[in-house]
């Protein structure tokens, strides 16, 4: 009998690589979406169910998943990946947009993962699996609230590691670095940008541009290199918690943990403030 994947944010980026790679690769596949009548090539998978799943509300959720054992008979790994970038300022960012990016990073995360567990843990079986970023585990400017939701996962999902191994589910984390998709397109629109804000003027022009110039770089990931990472993850049979998914953020993963604390600071200060930093 072939295992069954949910995957939540199927409808683009990652979420559709993965549900394309899964499908490929003998799984079926539950890709679910905020807009599924919109979707034109994972419904003709007949081993792809396509549905509405909305992770900031419960019965979209339970649907989705009761639609998924219906179809399928049984749910073997649940891949949160719904989520999306809120940019700018601090100071720039409203506590709606706030709410709103920790009400599907972090609590949508939290509403399918405690949906699913019941399943799980009937059959003493699972795998849980957690898009979180390379921003989770190292800092950037103009990225502190998609940060603090990343870095929430992360906690998030270590604790829970701990907790689902006493009933043979798995915890898996992947941590993708930047990957060209429409994720920074949402982000970009999403950006806050607040006019009175003129001391950020030249520093977030700075910023601005240092990103610019990661994109279109030789030394990033598809997402269809993320899909593979995530297929890995799922089905090496490890107790392995954290996969690293781009060739870009490994360098900076390796100054965190090599270094002392104030070196790895200090270090990023030297990138994002190279003209000096005020103590």
């Amino acid at each position: 009998m072939n295992k069954t994947v949910l995957i939540t944010g199927a409808s683009s980026g990652i979420g559709k690589a993965a549900a394309h790679y899964f499908a490929k690769n003998n799984w079926n596949v539950i890709a679910t979406m905020r807009n599924p009548e919109k979707e034109k090539e994972l419904n003709l998978y007949e081993n792809v169910l396509v549905t509405e799943l909305e992770v900031t509300e419960e019965d979209s959720i339970h649907s989705a998943i009761q639609q998924g054992i219906d179809q399928f008979g049984k749910i073997d790994a649940v891949i949160n990946n719904a989520g999306y970038g809120q940019q700018g300022i601090f100071e720039a960012v409203t506590q709606e947009k706030i709410k709103a990016q920790f009400d599907v990073n972090v609590f949508g995360v939290m509403n399918v993962t405690r949906a699913i567990l019941p399943h799980f843990r009937a059959h003493n079986s699972g795998t849980v699996l957690n898009i979180t970023s390379g921003a989770g585990r190292v800092t950037t400017p103009l990225l502190s609230i998609y940060s603090a939701s990343k870095f929430a996962v992360e906690g998030f999902s270590e604790s829970l590691a701990f907790e689902l191994n006493s009933q043979n589910i798995k915890v898996k984390i992947v941590e993708p670095g930047y990957i060209a998709t429409s994720f920074y397109e949402r982000a970009n629109e999403e950006f806050a940008f607040d006019p009175t804000l003129e001391d950020y003027k030249d520093f977030s022009e700075e910023m601005a541009s240092f990103f610019k110039s990661f994109e279109g770089g030789d030394n990033l990931f598809s997402s269809n290199d993320v899909a593979k990472v995530i297929y890995t993850a799922i089905t090496d049979d490890t107790n392995q918690l954290r996969y690293t998914a781009g060739p870009d953020i490994e360098p900076l993963f390796e100054i965190r943990n090599s270094k002392p604390d104030q070196e790895y600071v200090d270090y990023l200060r030297k990138i994002f403030m190279p003209n000096g930093f005020k103590n």
